[in-house]
């Protein structure tokens, strides 16, 4: 698998329109992973475009469960080990179900959280589905 190594100067909430700036990528391409849970606690992991939100109803009923959640930072920091905002699908302290926004896989080249804050790793789309087992699902507003 080739990757590429992307820093920028971290800036709190700047989220990835923030990262997408400082490097030049599309929003887009920048995937955002966010740390959920559903209405019993479970934990998981949902990969989306940075210029996109979750829709928790869509996600809900694409996984088969009642409802779904966005943990409480401090929540999602004990799951996947990362801070929030440096939260990486990869090598999680928890194992966790692990969701793709289908449209995410159309892309060549994406830009996704290597695992510390102000660090992004590139590469192919299709190593989301590949190593890491993403599951495709619609749930992008």
């Amino acid at each position: 698998m080739s990757y590429t190594e992307h820093a920028y100067d971290y800036v709190d909430h700047g989220g990835t329109a923030e990262s997408s700036r400082q490097l030049g990528w599309p929003e887009h391409q920048v995937i955002k992973t966010l740390v959920m849970e559903d209405e019993r606690g479970a934990p998981l992991i949902i990969l989306m475009h940075g210029d996109r939100q979750v829709s928790t109803k869509n996600l809900a009923r694409a996984i088969g469960v009642k409802s779904v959640q966005p943990c409480k930072p401090e929540v999602a920091q004990r799951h996947s080990g990362y801070l929030v905002g440096g939260t990486s699908p990869f090598g999680t302290r928890k194992a966790m179900p692990v969701y793709v926004e289908s449209s995410v896989l159309a892309l060549d080249r994406i830009l996704i959280n290597g695992g510390r804050r102000g660090f992004l790793v590139g590469l192919a789309s299709e190593v989301l589905t590949g190593p890491l087992g993403a599951r495709p699902v619609q749930c992008a507003l």
